[in-house]
């Protein structure tokens, strides 16, 4: 067997393999309780039906096609975006399955019930079927679109059983696009927005995982290896990008995390990242600022300190305990889940109409 080919092989089997580290938690004040759960869910109950301002992203091929969001995307339209109606619904799958008996369940069932029938989903899963998208949402929208499916999965509640029987049409189809496209993308994508190539595999493994998709996990895990294995002194210091939601180094390493066995990953992310344990580079360790929280990009730097957050928590978690890096980045850690989370609700919808589902994936993801 070729050295690649064993490296890919041996990083699958040992993907799931079980950490031996104390697990780290963020600080106690920055807990997901019914208070904040019932305030996030708020949220979302508000934007996934609400169809404007709407950014639908929508290819034209004919006056034909001239249609508003919602004829467009009869789950999906709401939350400004398709990819934001995606996680917003994950968002409140994943609090129903927490808080049950939270006050705003069955507004929730009701919302949920409506948008996620079977003959919706057909619709979605048919729009992809359309000439010209083969890009659409790819690859974001396409991993929170797993990542729904891996909560509805998980929860053991009736209606989240149906729910997941009527999306698997679209989850299927959208996991096909992955096992078609990923062999073509010679290089990964590493911007700080929406087509993150590591984002989007990680969410991918994780419903691979839970679902035992053992064929997109192999080529997940060996795509995660051909594009990031070899990465060394990543330029982290050049971060963040003015309308980042995603740190392009710490979502690397919040994937590889899940590819490589944990002593592996530390001699990985120490060669990635060499100056973390001496708290360098600043830039990535440090909060940052968002100016604007009324300009739809410039907010998403608040979406970048929930993210880098949980990228740190997960990081740290998958670190040996006794390595000096973990508490570096779990100081960091706390410091943007402090800072982000008291502006989720700002009272912008440029903000407000996804930030939550980034909340409640730092706190309970």
């Amino acid at each position: 067997m070729k050295p690649r080919a064993l490296i890919v092989v041996m990083a699958g089997l040992l993907a799931g393999c079980a950490q031996t580290t104390t697990s780290m938690t963020l600080e106690n004040s920055l807990r997901l309780t019914p208070e904040t759960a019932s305030h996030f869910a708020r949220l979302a109950v508000k934007c996934i039906d609400k169809e404007f301002p709407n950014s639908p992203a929508h290819v034209v091929n004919s006056a034909q096609e001239v249609l508003g969001p919602k004829a467009l995307h009869p789950s999906f339209y709401g939350c400004y975006d398709w990819h934001s109606s995606v996680h917003g619904h994950w968002m409140l799958v994943r609090l129903l399955r927490l808080f049950p008996s939270m006050p705003e369940a069955n507004e929730i069932r009701t919302a949920l019930n409506r948008n996620l029938t079977a003959e919706n989903i057909t619709l979605e899963a048919e729009y992809f079927k359309r000439p010209n998208v083969q890009s659409f949402e790819r690859t974001y929208g396409w991993a929170w679109l797993l990542k729904l499916t891996e909560e509805l999965q998980l929860s053991k509640d009736t209606d989240s059983a149906r729910w997941r029987e009527n999306i698997r049409p679209l989850a299927d189809l959208l996991a096909e696009r992955y096992i078609g496209f990923l062999p073509k993308q010679t290089y990964a994508i590493r911007t700080g927005v929406h087509p993150n190539t590591a984002f989007g595999i990680g969410f991918a493994l994780d419903y691979a995982n839970t679902l035992g998709d053992r064929r997109l996990k192999d080529l997940l895990v060996e795509r995660s290896i051909n594009y990031y294995g070899n990465d060394t002194n990543y330029p982290a210091a050049w971060e963040p990008g003015g309308e980042d939601f995603l740190s392009p180094s710490l979502v690397e390493a919040d994937l590889m995390r899940r590819v490589l066995e944990p002593a592996k990953f530390a001699e990985w992310f120490h060669r990635f990242l060499p100056d973390i344990a001496k708290g360098q580079p600043h830039n990535l360790l440090n909060i940052a600022t968002v100016t604007d929280r009324t300009d739809p990009k410039l907010v998403h730097l608040d979406g970048l300190n929930l993210s880098r957050a949980w990228c740190m928590l997960h990081i740290a978690n998958a670190l040996p305990t006794n390595d000096p890096a973990r508490k570096v980045l779990m100081d960091a850690a706390n410091a943007h889940a402090r800072d982000a989370l008291d502006h989720v609700a700002s009272g912008n919808y440029e903000g407000e109409h996804w930030l939550a589902s980034f909340a409640v994936y730092l706190l309970a993801g």
